[in-house]
């Protein structure tokens, strides 16, 4: 599903209204009857309900007038509060205004003088509020009496309906200008907006509802939109096909890079994660000294014992049987569990030298990256890069909190500087593009935050990777499957205790829920 920042959705406005001739009070009635809808299921019963409406000059205030006129034609009672003068409010807004005015809508008008006590003691009475203060376009931070509504609208312990966008939310970026509606659910139109899908705007949004007003599909073709909300329909379409007259070695020769004492665990979660996606073989290439752990652990792969002078570590004198393995696979995954030395950082380098298969780098190979990023540029094939923040920090310089704070600008940058597709996990994760597309990934949750999870998703793009779905396809379907794994692991075992091998074993499970869309 696209998603639009609040310049492009004015372009795709403009265009409906003065290109296609639908007039915008006809978008505004719309989308009122949308709105409508979620309040009448929130609701049940409209009949001698209260609810409250705040609505400013825009296009979102409007919207609240018009939905308040539904409201009212099904006796409920219905408090508007505007949050300047009547005679500031024009164009289709103030149409909406003047007819419920005209109708007997309790209307209130505030200012700097506005006593927020009373606006609190009206908001007990309430069922529900509807926040359309302001819209998408709002650049500075909320101050003086507004922000003191909001924080009142906040604390009431009501439930809360934006109309588009939380009001004082960032719809470019999802920061918080000052003070932000910490809505239940928000009902946006024709298209999410970027500031709704990521973080941390994602958590004041609530339940998210995209509602389609009629703008022609032409109009938003048209526009060149480059971001994307990652949804079923994609991932589905995105799954490699099954067909009877196949064996292993259809579906992917998966080479994995990995181990060293202590960290066996990392790879097996890898290996396994890739087989449960699909992959036909799946070659393990790890320290031979410990051959032997990892024969135990995962028993559907093949060890390829690589030198490690007894050490438990990998030694650069296992390359060319590295190498000699690449050329026999189609995808490769290098990194997790392999600790980072003189040794792994000349592996991790001859590596991205040497491949011409898909190369996914997670983990310590990241790490390794890290000593000279410069090596990217020698890369030889497609590269996916699986980084966590602190992984970026290092790859970039960047503090965490920087990068926290500016997620989909680092990791586009990141993918354009490098030529790399930049996968940034966390709470919805980011896929880039070198190209400047971008994906953000609704799945997951909270109980993924341990141990070994990351290795799983790096073993499920490879698995995708290996089976012929080209790198950008994979890391988004992978990104999707990953999470959608974990949220249905939660669901059955709740969130605390969920583990990175529960992942594993519930990717089969995902991949049929995906396949039934």
């Amino acid at each position: 599903m696209k998603v639009a920042t609040p310049v492009q959705m004015n372009e795709i406005d403009r265009m409906t209204i003065n290109g296609m001739g639908i007039p915008g009070v006809v978008l505004m009635e719309n989308a009122a009857l949308k709105v409508f809808e979620e309040v009448d299921k929130i609701l049940g019963v409209l009949s001698r309900k209260t609810v409250i409406i705040f609505a400013g000059k825009g296009n979102n205030g409007g919207d609240g007038f018009a939905v308040a006129r539904h409201l009212f034609n099904k006796d409920t009672r219905v408090i508007v509060y505007i949050v300047l003068p009547k005679k500031d409010i024009k164009g289709d807004a103030g149409i909406n205004l003047d007819i419920i005015e005209n109708m007997g809508v309790e209307i209130i008008e505030l200012d700097n003088n506005t006593q927020v006590k009373d606006i609190e003691n009206r908001l007990i009475e309430a069922d529900l509020i509807i926040d359309g203060i302001f819209g998408t376009g709002l650049k500075g931070d909320v101050s003086g009496v507004i922000r003191s509504i909001i924080e009142a609208i906040n604390g009431s312990g009501k439930h809360v309906l934006s109309i588009d966008i939380p009001s004082g939310l960032s719809g470019e970026t999802g920061k918080v200008l000052g003070e932000c509606i910490k809505a239940h659910k928000t009902v946006t139109f024709a298209l999410p907006k970027v500031g709704l899908v990521i973080q941390p705007g994602c958590e004041y949004t609530g339940e998210l509802i995209v509602a389609d007003i009629g703008v022609p599909r032409r109009v938003i073709d048209s526009v060149n939109i480059k971001v994307e909300l990652i949804d079923k329909g994609l991932v589905s379409s995105l799954i490699p096909s099954r067909h009877s007259e196949t064996n292993k070695g259809d579906y992917g020769k998966i080479f994995i890079v990995t181990g060293s004492l202590g960290m066996t665990g990392a790879g097996c979660l890898t290996a396994g994660a890739a087989l449960r996606t699909g992959a036909g073989l799946v070659y393990l290439g790890v320290p031979a000294s410990l051959t032997s752990i990892y024969d135990t652990m995962i028993t559907e792969s093949i060890t390829l014992p690589l030198d490690d002078g007894g050490s438990g570590y990998l030694k650069k004198e296992g390359l060319e049987l590295v190498l000699k393995q690449l050329d026999k696979s189609t995808a490769a995954a290098v990194g997790p569990g392999l600790s980072v030395s003189d040794d792994i950082i000349q592996l991790v380098s001859r590596i991205i030298e040497y491949s011409k298969i898909p190369l996914i780098l997670d983990a310590d190979a990241l790490n390794a990256i890290s000593k000279d990023v410069e090596v990217l540029k020698k890369l030889r094939c497609e590269a996916i890069l699986t980084p966590h923040p602190g992984e970026m920090s290092r790859l970039t310089g960047l503090s965490i909190e920087e990068i926290q704070h500016n997620r989909l600008e680092v990791a586009c940058e990141f993918a354009k500087k490098w030529g790399v597709i930049t996968v940034l996990k966390g709470y919805r994760t980011i896929v880039a593009a070198p190209g400047g597309k971008v994906f953000i990934n609704p799945t997951g949750n909270s109980g993924m935050a341990t141990g070994g999870t990351g290795d799983v998703l790096t073993g499920i793009i490879a698995g995708l990777v290996g089976q012929g779905i080209k790198p950008l396809g994979a890391a988004v379907a992978g990104v999707f499957l990953h999470g959608l794994s974990g949220d249905s692991v939660a669901e059955t075992k709740g969130k605390h205790g969920l583990t990175a091998g529960d992942l594993v074993n519930e990717i089969p499970y995902a991949i049929k829920q995906l396949l039934l869309v």
